[in-house]
């Protein structure tokens, strides 16, 4: 084939595979076309938490108006990005965001076929691309909807991996500033990118010691990469590796290689390029689990790491399928891979890519999507390979290479058609939101679960104690201890956490770890326990600088558990306290007075008991509510035995069944969200729906 054919033939390709992309991603769309409780502003909104922390960076930066301390990301790639598109495109705000992904992430295919035409299988790249496109974890994180960093966290290494194999290849010189460049262009996007990059470094310097010691172009290739990967500011990083990628361009410096090479490990080294691996081995080799005051005390939390499903172990099924779309097919790809090794060497450089999809096995299903374009070029070269033994007529091999595409294809595709993923809120929830914009102030606080943080910040335009950034244990404990105990200590809390958050803003380093140790610290206490007990009795608050909001969504039952765990141990110790009862249920049977609840639980409505397992034990209080014609919540409470320790909750309008026990029905989430009851001393009604709850702090 000739290289204008190739060419064409190659731009074809990517032009398919790219349309094939964007049209399964529509799939959502058309499903859900016309559901207005996706809509919001005339179009979707977006189905993921980290999006709104984007959204709301490039939103300032459209504006120029931020407040200080507020955490946007008004120096985010992906929030730069965003609101030059929106300046540039005629859409709004909202439909930029909602197709950024199906766009960025589809654009995995000009890589994946770029390094198949470099191993001379033009063939092999459109069909890795069209199944690398679709893989069941590459989509789940970069459908539409899904803004994140996800959209372009496995394109660009891809690029990086395309770029290292031409250049080992050709010994071109562009392929040394491109594979530079593609090192900025990562770092800038996905500042975590360190861990990745300096994986291909270490393939490229085993692959020169290995088969290439003498060829003074992969030294130029290692030199830039690690100018690149300095720990210094972009622009300067961008302007040395001109500067030096200019100087090999010139062979009177081919004698000063290994000095400049020397100096670029000098100049990694002496930058903190090692800082990353540093701070990996404090966070996960020595003992780093609590947070120290004084010599005295140290408190210990709880870690979100244990509540994170995606940081697990996952079957191994789950791990072929989010890889490959079935185990039969990941199998296949592993032995095409070992193939594609030993016929084309330079496919090596994808081990970094594909050990770290690997990783998910032990470390979390997140990761398995680095691994998708490399498992998808092995399968297609293993489809390509073996047709050409089964026939050498092109028409025959062209069928065989459909069928065998659609076989691969199919079950990822039908994983897509059944992933309906709801949009982060739903309309109801976020016209709350634009009312308490309305309401509150920039520089007020909005106390939630961290799951909401960012959509309340986007849509409010307020402050959060925690977000999906902020979410370390001794953040969360405040705010969980706030939602799951009773009303005035909570309220106490509240304005503690928030006066000592802006406290901490001020305070230049000079802080504990954490608000509560700090806390402890002011009121007197050696014992953070101790101080918490005293919230019970009359203490002096701080000043009032700003007012606080409590936002209680319907949604945040199924997670309450959760959120209690936080806050349910000894700080002193980390033992973690009995767990209280909570049980919630949609699915229930009515039979004759005893309503099935699931899960071995039944309701005696007869005899006001009920059984949990062989246990039967006397109904504390069976409460119910149900909202009437003028949209009021009514409540009605039957006490029946004042010494039982568990009641039940009818939820009426909701469907929903609740047994708890005494400390969590009187819990300021429980009494505040599920039953509207709350203390008038302390904070006041603001906006009530059934979605959501908001009510103003007074103290």
């Amino acid at each position: 084939m000739n290289l204008t054919k190739q060419t064409k033939l190659t731009l074809v390709y990517i032009g398919l595979a790219f349309l094939f992309s964007v049209a399964i991603r529509m799939i959502w769309i058309y499903q859900f076309n016309g559901y207005e409780p996706f809509i919001f502003n005339n179009q979707f909104m977006i189905n993921t938490n980290d999006g709104y922390y984007f959204a709301e960076g490039a939103r300032d930066i459209l504006s120029g108006v931020s407040q200080s301390n507020d955490r946007s990301p008004l120096t985010s790639a992906t929030s730069i990005l965003t609101a030059f598109f929106v300046k540039l495109l005629p859409f709004s705000f909202e439909s930029v965001i909602l197709y950024m992904p199906v766009f960025l992430s589809s654009l995995i295919v000009i890589p994946i076929i770029l390094i198949a035409k470099n191993l001379q299988n033009l063939e092999m790249g459109f069909i890795a691309a069209l199944v690398g496109s679709v893989a069941w974890s590459y989509y789940n994180r970069t459908m539409v909807g899904y803004y994140d960093t996800d959209m372009l966290n496995v394109v660009l290494p891809t690029f990086l991996l395309w770029s290292i194999i031409w250049a080992v290849n050709t010994n071109e010189d562009k392929y040394l500033l491109i594979t530079a460049l593609d090192i900025l262009v990562y770092r800038w996007w996905y500042p975590a990118s360190y861990s990745l990059e300096f994986a291909f470094i270490g393939m490229i310097v085993l692959y020169t010691l290995l088969w290439d010691r003498k060829n003074l172009y992969n030294y130029k290739l290692l030199a830039l990469m690690l100018f690149a990967m300095m720990n210094l500011d972009g622009s300067i990083r961008l302007v040395m590796v001109l500067g030096v990628f200019y100087i090999f361009k010139q062979e009177k410096f081919n004698k000063y290689i290994y000095y400049i090479l020397g100096l670029s490990i000098a100049a990694f080294l002496l930058t903190g390029g090692l800082s990353p691996i540093w701070a990996k081995l404090q966070g996960y080799i020595f003992a780093r689990g609590s947070s120290a005051l004084g010599e005295n005390m140290a408190l210990h939390f709880y870690s979100v790491v244990q509540t994170v499903r995606e940081a697990g172990k996952i079957p191994f099924e789950t791990f072929a399928n989010r890889i490959s779309g079935h185990p039969i097919t990941f199998v296949l790809s592993l032995v095409g891979y070992v193939w594609l090794v030993l016929k084309h060497r330079v496919m090596l450089f994808a081990l970094p890519l594909l050990g770290l999809g690997f990783l998910a096995y032990e470390g979390g299903l997140r990761f398995t999507v680095y691994a998708v374009p490399v498992m998808a070029l092995s399968i297609a070269f293993l489809f390509t390979q073996s047709v050409e033994y089964l026939s050498d007529k092109k028409s025959v091999q062209r069928v065989l290479l459909t069928l065998l595409s659609l076989l691969v294809l199919l079950p990822n595709i039908y994983h897509i058609y059944g992933y309906r993923v709801p949009t982060v809120f739903k309309q109801d929830e976020v016209k709350v939101l634009e009312q308490l914009k309305s309401i509150a102030s920039r520089e007020d606080y909005v106390i939630s679960w961290w799951d909401y943080g960012y959509p309340i910040r986007y849509y409010a335009d307020v402050k959060t104690l925690v977000d999906g950034g902020k979410h370390s244990g001794g953040v969360n404990f405040p705010v969980s201890f706030i939602l799951t105990n009773p009303q005035e200590v909570a309220a106490k809390m509240a304005r503690l956490d928030v006066e000592y958050t802006q406290k901490r803003f001020l305070a230049k380093g000079n802080f504990a770890s954490s608000n509560i140790a700090q806390m402890s610290k002011d009121y007197g206490y050696d014992d953070s326990n101790d101080f918490l007990t005293s919230l019970e009795m009359e203490i002096r608050l701080p000043q009032k600088t700003r007012d606080i909001y409590l936002y209680l969504p319907y949604r945040m039952m199924d997670i309450y558990p959760t959120v209690k765990v936080f806050s349910n141990l000894d700080l002193n110790s980390g033992v973690e306290y009995k767990r209280p009862l909570f049980y919630v249920t949609r699915n229930f049977k009515n039979n004759n007075g005893m309503v099935h609840l699931g899960n071995n639980i039944s309701l005696n409505l007869k005899d006001s008991s009920i059984s949990i397992g062989r246990s039967k034990q006397p109904l504390r209080r069976f409460t119910s509510t149900q909202y009437d014609q003028k949209g009021k919540l009514q409540v009605q409470e039957k006490l029946m035995n004042f010494n039982a320790q568990i009641s039940v909750i009818y939820m009426k309008n909701y469907n929903t069944f609740l047994v708890v026990d005494e400390q969590t029905y009187n819990s300021t989430y429980i009494q505040m969200m599920a039953l509207e009851r709350y203390d008038e001393k302390l904070f006041e009604q603001v906006l009530l729906t059934p979605h959501v709850k908001v009510y103003k702090l007074k103290i």
